[in-house]
């Protein structure tokens, strides 16, 4: 990037549908100023049958970089020209990078993820029960990291059984699990549970068995709101020792998007107090 005000900032976007609600332009014009980094970030919303097009349009009128969010992560990762190790580890990608025509894909979902459980929630992960609600690019970006931390076992449960046991199949772990979210009624209280669903993006309530909850589980919503998610409110009102939204994970992933746009990664903490959790 060139320091010469007369230049053109450099262009970076969010592509998803919906993406109204997102909070990236503001956290990443926030990084800018940080690092005294010259760009913009745009919101574009695209239904799966435009998704190739807004992402090939905007590099051809430009563009330097998209964030990709629900339901086009793994998508994606099919049409990259190339993939970084955790990108392909996942088979979702979530920050793509545009350098002469080609298409670039990282996953930094999982890295966030842990980065905001482990320090700045201080939740351990090693030796636990955990469970991931959700099965979609989501839930891939954070499954392989999840593994890394050592949990006494990690249960993925999806609506239907093949989405899971396909993800199951994919990372292949001693202690890792596929079930159906009937499935779960019959399993004590997690030690920690990750809502990786977008039902919340919709309101619904979420369809799981309260007896996953207990006053020892920390629940986690990788979707935020500007109010409680309402898998934040199912989880507290079954007595859940803390339930957060993904707020934390929003801003350190996105850090790490910008790292590896800008080679340069802000600092989080300050937008992290300024933001609700």
């Amino acid at each position: 990037m060139t320091n010469n005000d007369q230049s053109a900032p450099d262009r970076y976007g969010l592509v998803g549908h919906p993406v109204a609600h997102s909070r990236s332009p503001l956290i990443h014009s926030m990084f800018a100023r940080q690092t005294r980094q010259r760009l913009t970030y745009e919101l574009f919303d695209a239904e799966p049958a435009a998704f190739e097009t807004t992402v090939r349009g905007f590099g051809a009128a430009g563009g330097k970089g998209l964030n990709v969010t629900v339901p086009h992560k793994e998508v994606a990762f099919a049409l990259c020209d190339e993939a970084s190790a955790a990108a392909s580890a996942a088979r979702a990608v979530n920050t793509i990078s545009i350098v002469a025509g080609r298409l670039h894909g990282d996953n930094t979902d999982g890295v966030g993820f842990i980065r905001d459980v482990k320090v700045n929630q201080r939740q351990t992960l090693a030796g636990v029960r955990i469970a991931v609600l959700g099965a979609g690019g989501a839930a891939r970006g954070i499954v392989g990291p999840l593994l890394a931390e050592q949990p006494a076992e990690l249960t993925i449960a999806n609506r239907t059984k093949e989405r899971a046991d396909q993800l199951v199949e994919q990372f292949a772990a001693a202690g890792l699990v596929a079930r159906t979210f009937a499935e779960l009624g019959d399993l004590p209280p997690m030690d920690v549970l990750v809502n990786a669903t977008s039902a919340g993006l919709r309101g619904e309530t979420p369809p799981f068995p309260a007896s996953l909850v207990g006053p020892q589980s920390f629940c986690y919503d990788l979707v935020y709101g500007t109010s409680a998610t309402p898998f934040v409110v199912w989880a507290r009102s079954h007595g859940a020792g803390r339930a957060v939204q993904g707020w934390g994970m929003l801003v350190e992933q996105a850090a790490e998007s910008f790292a590896i746009w800008r080679g340069i990664r802000p600092d989080t903490r300050t937008l992290l107090k300024q933001l609700a959790r």
